[in-house]
């Protein structure tokens, strides 16, 4: 099983806490001469080692770094180690580091960057399984960073055997933030729980690391493997999901469900919880995780809704339990979630049938009450309609009388429209023969109403003036622009409407339609209908000058 995520400086501020706690006691106690022996285990493509190696030359200068340090870096996976041997990497991969860092110990080579060459001689990259092969000796520092989170309980507790047995007095095991296993406090100290840093005491407590691959532990310690193993299989195989996270916010454990549930891999043990998607969907957890640890209790929350991965609705119950190491300081939480869907549905389902059943019988007795009132109103309305009958019947003899009344109307109506028939004939032969008259005047006709608007325009006056009785009817006769200087008869058209008698002739000079200077008479006369004036009647004739 080879799963090679790394980076440099991978976790930056555990990176900080070894360069500012750590390293000078390191040096301190290596003294000025002595060679510092470091060992990556698990160093996967090398950025660790090299981390490792650029973190030394800060702390005590590059030159003295290349003459005493060496590190060695050791995997099992051999084409990670060809990596790690050539050195290069691209830019993206160097994103972690600061620039002054990369400029100072990374040259360009093409589209890569080389590890610096002085420093790259102290780094010594080979094959090694930590589970069987001998381990590297008299160590200043063991860096072996969420490695050992992949074996079980016993493999662990016989590699941190031969880890104790490769470090020094005194020297420094680095682990990954996954890693919790460290309980054996008569072999190792803590010197930092939260950056997962021990320092091995001074002897050895147990008996001496042996050669053998596979070494039998004491009875006492295969009983503690044998109870961690059967814990982690009743863990494992537990019949909901479950979860751990530390008190720094590290995931330490997934179990099958878990992986089976939400999709999480073993790749996702060591990752901060707030950066997988479960701490947020399908429910908020980060603050619900604050809550339990501050009111000292387990918090619940009941029948979450989460869409599966095959589209069903499933319902999550969540247990989030605070845990409490020794002394009451909090080791972590672990989170529990249980499927909740067949309970939650079948109670959806009564709860649903329930408000259906209590809406169906207040929708009975509402019916019942419309009923009741609607037969209220039947016999209401029947008694009304028996009402109307007697005033339909009483209508219907109205309407036969009203009836007669219409046809001895449209009697007298037809009588009356024979009469207008006879009339209109009347007044069409009139109309006809006044205009026969207009017509057959040659002089020009002009008949003018009350408000000397065009009422008629004979022949003779479209012949004397060009102007087509259709442009002019209507119009006010003093607007017209044509031979005629009307503005010279307005004093006799004036007089003869307010006189009631023939005023004239004028003799005036004009223009007729085809341009020539002629004399015009104009004569005026009203216009009377029953007796009274409605109007004038002039009269032109041309006399044309030679």
């Amino acid at each position: 099983m080879l799963i090679n995520v790394t980076s440099f400086f991978r976790d930056g501020e555990t990176w900080a806490y070894l360069q500012r706690e750590i390293m000078p006691d390191l040096l301190a106690a290596a003294g000025q001469e002595r060679e510092i022996r470091v060992w990556s285990a698990g160093c996967a493509s090398g950025e660790e080692a090299y981390s490792l190696a650029i973190a030394f030359a800060e702390a005590m200068g590059v030159e003295e770094c290349a003459k005493r340090v060496k590190i060695y870096g050791t995997d099992v996976d051999d084409e990670a180690l060809r990596d790690a041997r050539a050195g290069l990497y691209t830019i993206k991969a160097l994103d972690s580091l600061p620039a002054d860092l990369r400029g100072r110990y990374f040259e360009q080579n093409g589209s890569q960057y080389a590890f610096r060459p002085d420093l790259r001689r102290r780094v010594i990259f080979g094959r090694h399984d930590i589970t069987r092969d001998a381990p590297i000796s008299r160590l200043a520092l063991l860096v072996c960073r969420n490695t050992l989170m992949y074996f079980n309980v016993e493999t662990q507790a016989q590699v941190i055997d031969r880890f104790h047995f490769a470090l020094r007095e005194r020297g420094i095991l680095f682990l990954g933030k996954a890693e919790m296993l460290l309980s054996d406090g008569e072999r190792f100290e803590v010197v930092s729980m939260r950056q997962r840093i021990f320092r091995r005491r001074r002897g050895a407590a147990l008996p001496g690391y042996q050669t053998t691959p596979i070494r039998l532990a004491p009875p006492d310690v295969r009983e503690i493997s044998r109870k961690r193993e059967l814990r982690d299989l009743a863990l494992e195989s537990a019949p909901f999901a479950v979860t751990g996270v530390d008190a720094d916010g590290t995931v330490v454990l997934i179990n099958g469900q878990m992986r089976t549930m939400f999709g999480l891999t073993s790749r996702d043990i060591g990752r901060q919880f707030q950066d997988l998607e479960i701490s947020y969907r399908p429910v908020e957890l980060r603050s619900l995780i604050e809550r339990a640890h501050a009111e000292h209790r387990v918090v619940r929350v009941a029948s979450v809704e989460r869409h599966a991965g095959d589209g069903e609705l499933q319902y999550l119950d969540i247990h989030i339990q605070p845990l409490w190491g020794n002394g009451g300081l909090s080791a972590g939480v672990m989170l529990m979630f249980i499927d909740a869907t067949a309970p939650t549905k079948l109670r959806l389902e009564l709860e649903r049938n329930r408000q259906d059943l209590d809406t169906a019988h207040e929708e009975l007795q509402s019916t019942n009450e419309e009923l009741e009132t609607t037969n209220e109103e039947l016999q209401s309305s029947i008694e009304e309609l028996e009402t109307t009958n007697e005033e339909l019947q009483s209508t219907n003899e109205e309407l036969e009388t009203t009836n007669e009344e219409l046809q001895s109307g449209n009697e007298e109506l037809e009588t009356m429209n024979e009469e207008m028939r006879a009339r209109s004939a009347e007044l069409d032969e009139a109309r006809t023969f006044l205009e026969g008259v207009l017509f057959s005047i040659a002089a020009g006709v002009v008949v003018l109403d009350a408000d000397l608007l065009v009422r008629s325009w004979n022949k003779g006056a479209e012949e004397l003036w060009g102007l087509r009785a259709g442009e002019v009817r209507n119009h006010p006769f003093f607007s017209l622009e044509f031979g005629l200087p009307t503005a010279e008869v307005r004093g006799i058209i004036q007089d003869c409407l307010a006189s009631g008698r023939r005023t004239g002739p004028v003799q005036l000079a004009a223009i007729n339609r085809i341009g020539r200077s002629i004399a015009c008479t104009v004569t005026c006369s009203p216009l009377k209908s029953n007796g009274t004036g409605t109007g004038a009647v002039l009269l032109m004739e041309a006399n044309e000058h030679d």
